[in-house]
């Protein structure tokens, strides 16, 4: 099936737009397409909601921002999009000026960037700007949705789509358009020691249900299992987890399970083996930290 879509030259960054005015849309392609940045973008243009839909099916791998206007169907689509566990850089054109609804800027995620119809002509850098903030949200952020009902299987999925969009993003813009360690630009503000005390709480509870996992299957036959641990040292990453916290995690979960082992009247000596668990994490935390140090060129 063809996505009935415009297709404009094949670029350095994949841009899906889809705007309710057909001005708007062109005045987006004179902006991006223009003697200056036409090597850049490729754009895929929908031309309904029916079309963005089926563009997002089609090229939800490959697309690496979304371009869309603060119009009436604004609200659907991201609703659409958040229920499909597509997560994408975001850049919402508003044609006029007016307050952001407190409900959109919450939904689908909260590194949306928006721009005016007068910065149309720096859209570019609303882009690049979407890119970054993207990259820097945390995997493991529940990020606060007052509209759809929660739905773990659902925010699993965009958990795992959202770390999987960013390895991408990452190197495509290393190796094309040579930014060098902008995936790991991360935000203070999601950092674990200046949220509230609750989302702290609540944030270092979660870490802990995920090592739990990781510590249950880790001698299994778990294909899975180096994902998790990925997905476990990416949030503790971003959220600037001090090592010490999750050496606190690995040895609270051992005392549960040494006095589950003791009602059960079991040697606790197996409990040992799992030091490599923690040894393993953290040497995948270092990893990261390693990475995250610019080279020297």
């Amino acid at each position: 099936m063809t996505v009935p879509v415009s297709s404009i030259v094949r670029p350095q960054l994949s841009i899906g737009v889809y705007l309710d005015s057909p001005d708007l849309t062109r005045l987006v392609e004179q902006s991006l397409l223009g003697e200056m940045l036409q090597d850049r973008y490729a754009l895929s243009i929908a031309q309904s909601e029916a079309d963005f839909f089926q563009l997002i099916e089609h090229q939800k791998q490959q697309l690496d921002c979304l371009i869309l206007e603060d119009g009436q169907n604004l609200m659907s689509v991201l609703e659409w999009l958040h229920t499909a566990a597509t997560l994408l850089p975001v850049v919402i054109v508003q044609p006029e000026p007016r307050q952001i609804d407190h409900k959109l800027a919450f939904l689908y995620h909260t590194a949306k960037i928006w721009v005016s119809l007068a910065d149309l002509d720096r859209l570019d850098i609303s882009i690049a700007q979407a890119i970054e903030a993207f990259l820097a949200l945390s995997p493991m952020c529940q990020l606060p949705d007052p509209i759809t009902t929660p739905d773990f299987t659902r925010d699993l999925l965009a958990q795992n789509f959202l770390m999987m969009q960013q390895r991408r993003l990452t190197d495509k813009l290393k190796e094309r358009l040579g930014y060098l360690g902008i995936y790991y630009k991360r935000s203070p503000k999601v950092f674990l020691k200046n949220l509230p005390p609750n989302e702290q709480a609540e944030f270092l509870e979660q870490l802990r249900i995920e090592y739990r996992v990781i510590i249950l299957s880790y001698f299994q036959d778990d294909h899975d299992l180096n994902q998790r641990i990925d997905n476990f040292v990416n949030a503790a990453f971003f959220a600037d987890v001090p090592v010490s916290h999750i050496v606190e995690i690995h040895m609270e979960l051992m005392d549960e399970f040494a006095k589950q082992l003791k009602l059960e009247g079991r040697s606790e000596e197996i409990l040992l083996d799992y030091r490599l668990t923690l040894i393993d994490t953290i040497a995948h935390l270092c990893e990261m930290y390693r990475r995250s140090i610019p080279r020297e060129s």
